[in-house]
């Protein structure tokens, strides 16, 4: 066989694809080569695709040289289909278009729109996504719907291959066709004649057969993914029915997704979620198969019935809920333990198993109902403690965290150094007491004793996932022996489904012969060949000729070393109230990242991802790299690596720490950064000292950087925008930070302002910390406003009756972010400690509360300060000056831009409160997470806050806002930047629509 071209190939492709869309460089191709699963291929090319048209081009020219290629959208896959080791094609970020239709009873979407994203779109309708994946909050649409991912509440009933109404293909040969229009459905007989007599011959020849018709209707009563869906040759008359509908579950085999049309389902007003605790597995799939006798049909439940008894029955086992430290468990332990709980001697906890069970209604007494109902049947049952539903959504909200975190967070309770694996299986309802009982034995007879199973119970299927090392071949046989055994339980005993949801990938492929008889296996090949007749799209995944192939190309999670050693230890520059210092925290962040096992669930809050890397993938990477230090194999690659990190590793990482709020385990990447940019600081001796010397300087640098401001404002009152614009882009692309229209005036000291008392004598006092930023940076030439903020800060703490107390020396104070997000954690923690003193002398030892104007740096404040209280501008405003002022909303439309810091300060709906209460006209962009201004890195890699803010522009000119607010100084420089309005502080809004009372 000739060697395939990629050369060609390549030199085809960039004829009309940017090169910045095209990766072949050993660190990003090794970084796309992980998903979610515990595969790990390499490709050798990576595109990441801009358009349908576009696309359809790229496949042509993969047709032409005979490429292989494999599709990717979020990369949550379970079972290596979104790996490949030739050519990966990536439509994510940019496919992210949607439209609602039929006042929300349908949504049109492209395949990189998020699942969480789409229910937030219909939430204001009323109307939910029917597929609730686990995964909803990362996977996108594409992956949702070619792996047939169903979840907690949609079954068999509402999943993907139910609710599809049609779908737009992009086919082998680069033909695009929509099988939800008239015209392109005719223009496809015309062009493709043979195509639909092979499927219409296809379909008939299914049905002629009524065994295996038979045979088709009974696999799919329960939930299955294996194989190719042929549920379409017997569903669907139409071929262009067919084809739309044999695209769910594909994975990528048969084309290229670019657009579904979807019914949705109404969202219940009225729901109540119960956490029902058993002693025994087998007792609570008994209870589970009762509830289920509560319905009739759970498909003519969920498209007609006003109340459903029973929404969803989650099992989690009790490794499950010990991984989660769920804290029934941690009581059951002690009871057991102490005798309290009838036939179970102590130190035997594994009998405990929850059922996590949802009820929703029209009304509330018809919840009421289903709850008392639900009840009735639960007393037959001996449970470990009563039963009691809550319909607060702060509280069964936890619940359903807890279940959707399950997998990532027993994954990071595995052995470093090991690879977590997640299995899915299911089995008919009436078999589910003895078929799970049986399942959980197998797997602890090959030794898994911390193996978990949990997963939807209510629909037959499990999850079980497994702590699996792959270092030896004694391991990776023990692995091989469970997974064949699995197969001969679930599939000779039971007749159930080796995959039901998480799709065949190369995990199972070796196995869908086996499942689901020759017959059945020969029509999936037939309707394979019809749609990839060269057989291009996505080799080895379903159809796999190696028996062996889910076990080759396994992936190892390596541990994360670091020399720590060469580290300063910053405490000894903190005072012992302090405890540990940032750089011990961030040691112990960098050590909680090997808990990570590349679940990408951290990837809709990383704001490089798209761009250049993802926090998933700086976590692979520097697994690689430590690999290879340890093992010394290559050096080569090591030293590529390091070199190639450098740019899209470290310098476009915004380290805002936004990624932890969406990894069930919290890691935060921006450790792993700066402890990276530590130690390369230490090997930079100049740029060390140079941090020193700034430390020591503060007051003289902030002095220089106010020159600086001078200059570039002289030069833009002399230049003019566009002259000065074209002038600093020269500039900066030899190397100087990159000047804007936006870049703000110098400012001078603050002046300190006169008491202010209460009617009965009582002085009101706050100390108030002007960030540095704020000291020296003023306002933007044509600002609407004539204050500093500094200036604005006092004015409204004035009119409140507050005196203003500024702390001592504060020309020379800072927080120390500056020296954090530079990795110089030592000199950070002793500026830090030098602000801390100040502040509690000021505040005379905690009387008085503390504010800084800027959200990043209070934020690092709260989290080194021990002493007092210190408060961002919207929690102080709202805490204690929101009743003495009397608001006059402004009916000027506003943004509303909430940074990274006060996110994760949890300030989120308070500020967009404050908003509310000074305009009638707000607007929160949608998209707009971290504006990655980064403190200096919108100066110095703009291109990041630019790909940050793409979505900002369109949205502020549609709703014709005028003016935007923030809480940080630099974050409101890049948002003018993009938007086109100017961005204030907060405190200026506030000030011009409140009066004292």
């Amino acid at each position: 066989m000739e060697p395939l071209r990629y050369d060609l190939f390549l030199n085809d492709i960039r004829q009309f694809l940017d090169n910045q869309q095209i990766y072949t460089d050993e660190l990003r191709t090794f970084a796309w080569g992980t998903d979610a699963g515990f595969y790990r291929l390499t490709p050798k090319v990576v595109i990441r695709s801009n358009g349908e048209r576009q696309l359809s081009k790229i496949i042509q020219v993969c047709d032409k040289y005979r490429i292989p290629y494999t599709f990717r959208a979020a990369g949550t896959s379970l079972s290596g289909q979104s790996v490949s080791d030739s050519v990966l094609i990536v439509a994510g970020k940019n496919w992210e278009r949607y439209e609602i239709l039929e006042d929300g009873q349908k949504i049109r979407l492209q395949p990189g729109v998020v699942g969480g994203k789409v229910n937030q779109i219909l939430k204001p309708l009323g109307r939910v996504f029917p597929p609730d994946p686990a995964s909803i909050g990362s996977a996108m649409v594409g992956g949702i719907v070619s792996n047939n991912a169903s979840g907690m509440n949609c079954g068999v009933h509402a999943n993907s291959d139910r609710m599809l109404v049609s779908a737009r293909l992009v086919l082998s040969d680069g033909t695009i066709v929509d099988t939800g229009s008239e015209e392109s459905k005719e223009a496809f007989r015309k062009s493709h004649p043979q195509f639909i007599l092979q499927l219409e011959q296809l379909r008939d020849k299914v049905r002629a057969n009524t065994p295996l018709a038979d045979r088709i209707r009974y696999k799919y009563s329960i939930k299955n993914v294996t194989g190719l869906n042929l549920r379409p040759l017997i569903a669907y008359d139409d071929p262009f029915e067919i084809m739309a509908h044999c695209m769910v579950g594909s994975e990528g085999t048969l084309a290229f997704l670019s657009e579904v049309t979807m019914k949705t389902l109404k969202d219940y007003p009225f729901k109540a979620s119960a956490m029902v605790y058993f002693k025994s597995m087998r007792e609570s799939c008994e209870a589970i198969v009762k509830l289920k006798e509560l319905i009739s049909s759970v498909q003519d439940l969920a498209m007609s019935a006003e109340n459903l008894m029973v929404k969803s029955a989650e099992t989690l086992d009790y490794k499950s809920l010990s991984a989660v430290n769920d804290p029934i468990f941690l009581q059951y332990q002690k009871d057991v333990d102490a005798h309290n709980v009838s036939g179970v001697t102590p130190g035997n906890y594994q009998g405990l198993t929850a059922v996590l069970t949802e009820t929703k209604a029209v009304s509330h007494e018809a919840l009421q109902q289903n709850i008392n109902t639900i009840l009735d049947v639960l007393r037959q049952f001996d449970l470990y403690r009563p039963t009691s539903f809550t319909e607060d959504p702060e509280v069964y909200g936890k619940y359903w965290a807890i279940r959707s975190g399950i997998f990532p967070s027993v994954g990071g309770t595995r052995p470093i150094g090991t690879s977590c694996l997640i299995e899915d299986v299911a089995f008919h309802i009436e078999d589910l007491p003895e078929a799970t009982v049986k399942l959980q034995k197998l797997i602890a007879d090959h030794g898994y004793d911390d193996a978990c199973i949990y997963g939807h119970a209510f629909a037959g299927n499990y999850h079980f996932i497994l702590n699996q090392s792959f270092k030896s071949d004694t391991e990776v046989k023990r692995y091989e022996k469970m997974m064949r055994d699995v197969t001969e339980l679930v599939v000779k005993e039971f007749d159930g489904s080796l995959k039901a949801e998480h799709g065949t990938g190369r995990n199972m492929a070796p196995f869908v012969r086996y499942e689901w008889g020759d017959e059945a296996f020969e029509v999936m090949k037939e309707l394979k060949a019809i749609f990839d007749p060269k057989g291009l799209l996505n080799p080895g995944v379903i159809f796999n000729d190696d028996p062996n192939c889910f076990t080759q190309n396994l992936k190892d999670l390596p541990e994360l070393r670091f020399p720590y050693e060469k580290i300063p230890d910053g405490e000894k520059y903190l005072t012992p109230e302090q405890g540990k210092s940032s750089t011990q925290a961030m040691i112990q962040g960098v050590k909680d990242a090997n808990k990570c096992i590349e679940c990408g669930f951290c990837e809709v809050n990383c704001v490089s991802c798209g761009l250049t890397l993802s926090s998933r993938m700086r976590i692979a990477i520097q697994r690689e790299i430590s690999r290879l230090e340890e093992t010394g194999e290559n050096p080569t690659l090591l030293q590529k690596l390091r070199e190639q990190y450098r740019y899209p590793g470290d310098q476009t990482c915004a380290s805002d720490g936004l990624c932890a709020t969406s990894c069930p385990m919290k890691i935060n990447t921006g450790n792993l950064t700066h402890l990276i940019r530590q130690l390369n600081m230490l090997n930079n001796n100049p740029g060390y000292k140079a941090g020193e010397f700034g430390a020591n300087h503060m007051a003289g640098i902030k002095n220089c950087l106010r020159g600086v401001l001078d200059l570039a404002h002289l030069g833009h009152s002399i230049l003019g925008d566009r002259m000065m614009t074209a002038v600093t882009e020269v500039l900066h692309k030899a190397g100087m930070p990159l000047w804007t229209v936006a870049m703000p005036c110098p400012t001078r000291q603050p002046q300190q302002p006169k008491n202010r008392l209460q009617k009965d004598g009582t002085p009101l006092k706050v100390v108030y910390f002007p960030s540095c930023i704020n000291q020296t940076m003023g306002l933007a030439k044509g600002a609407p406003v004539k204050n500093t903020v500094v200036d604005e800060m006092v004015s409204l703490m004035n009119k409140a009756g507050y005196e203003v107390i500024f702390p001592e020396g504060m020309q020379r104070m800072c927080c120390g972010q500056i020296w954090e997000s530079k990795g110089m954690m030592d000199i950070a923690d002793r500026k830090s400690a030098e602000l801390e003193e100040a502040l509690w002398k000021a505040s005379e030892e905690g009387r008085y509360p503390v504010v800084c104007d800027q959200s990043p740096c209070l934020h690092r404040m709260r989290k080194v300060f021990t002493k007092m209280k210190l408060y961002e501008p919207v929690e102080f405003i709202m805490t204690y000056l929101k009743d003495r002022l009397v608001f006059h909303p402004t009916h000027k439309k506003i943004a509303i831009h909430v940074t990274c810091s006060t996110r994760e300060m949890g300030l989120t709906d308070r500020m967009i409160e404050l908003a509310t209460l000074c305009s009638d006209h707000v607007l929160v962009p949608d998209g707009i997470g971290c504006c990655a201004f980064a403190g200096d890195k919108g100066f110095t890699h703009p291109e990041l806050n630019r790909y940050a803010l793409r979505k900002l522009r369109p949205q502020i000119e549609k709703a014709a806002i005028e003016v935007g607010y923030s809480n940080s100084r630099t974050c409101e420089i890049g948002l003018q930047t993009n938007s086109g309005i100017p961005y204030l502080n907060i405190a200026y809004l506030v000030n011009e629509t409140t009066e004292a009372k």
